[in-house]
């Protein structure tokens, strides 16, 4: 079954069916690898005046909260890390959550067959299959199954369930039935808090021109900013060195290189 993780033990990322944040749309700043981040559970998410959805995810992850989460904001506000990082918190706790991500491609609605046979299930990105007929039937029939079962289910998306658009009048009912939250981006403050704790998770020590450095030269939605992070890591461990500005400066043009369009592609498409 797609996107579920292996029994709890020794700690990995576990989580099916990831894709990369959508980074801010900042013309100085650069991309990151398509790389996922490992999750640390909800413990290493920055709340910073999101306590009360913090709040209801630990629940949810418990299995003792509200069945039916729903969650909005904008691009880069952290929706996605909140997910993983709220499975991630499940697993540790022995349940068998999955997480989806309906924006990757080439999925069908058959992707969501089956899915209430685990103890919980997460669905990021809804916007990405709103406004389909098939779609949207599957989804209908999902959350139905769901609540029969009384499996839990937590949504993120980025408007509010009321502004959708969904075409199936059923399903706009089901949407708008639970607890729903709206998720606020970190400012500076909440991303260098989030920079300095996972960097202490990983036995890193980032100096706060370090931490200026990255926040001035990279997309600062969460997730991006954990990739990095693990992306330092690696580079650290093979250099034998704490990251400084230079050693990131280096692993940034790096990933600039990568990501750069093959020229080839470029000049023939």
């Amino acid at each position: 079954m797609p996107g579920i993780g292996p029994p709890p033990g020794k700690h990995r990322n576990r989580i099916g069916h990831l894709r990369p944040p959508v980074p801010e749309a900042r013309s100085r700043q650069l991309p990151l690898p398509l790389q996922q981040p490992a999750p640390q559970g909800l413990a290493g998410f920055i709340a910073q005046g999101n306590e009360p959805v913090i709040a209801a995810a630990k629940h949810w992850a418990q299995g003792s909260g509200e069945p039916y989460l729903y969650v909005h904001g904008a691009v880069a506000s952290g929706k996605s890390h909140l997910l993983r990082c709220t499975a991630d918190e499940a697993w540790r706790q022995g349940r068998q959550v999955v997480y989806l991500a309906l924006d990757m491609k080439g999925l069908s609605p058959a992707v969501l067959d089956n899915l209430e046979h685990g103890d919980g299930v997460l669905l990021d990105a809804l916007q990405a299959r709103i406004g389909t007929d098939d779609w949207e039937r599957a989804l209908f029939n999902l959350y139905n199954r769901l609540r029969d079962r009384g499996t839990p289910l937590l949504i993120a998306a980025r408007p509010p369930s009321g502004g959708l658009g969904v075409h199936l009048p059923d399903l706009a009912s089901r949407l708008a039935s639970g607890a729903s939250f709206n998720l606020k981006p970190l400012d500076d403050e909440g991303r260098a808090a989030l920079l300095r704790a996972g960097a202490a998770q990983r036995g890193l020590d980032l100096a706060d021109s370090v931490v200026r450095y990255i926040l001035s030269r990279c997309s600062r939605d969460p997730g991006s900013l954990i990739q990095l992070l693990d992306g330092i890591d690696a580079a650290t461990l093979a250099e034998h060195r704490q990251p400084s500005i230079r050693s990131i400066g280096r692993l940034l043009e790096q990933i600039q290189h990568a990501n750069a369009p093959d020229p080839d592609y470029r000049d023939h498409h």
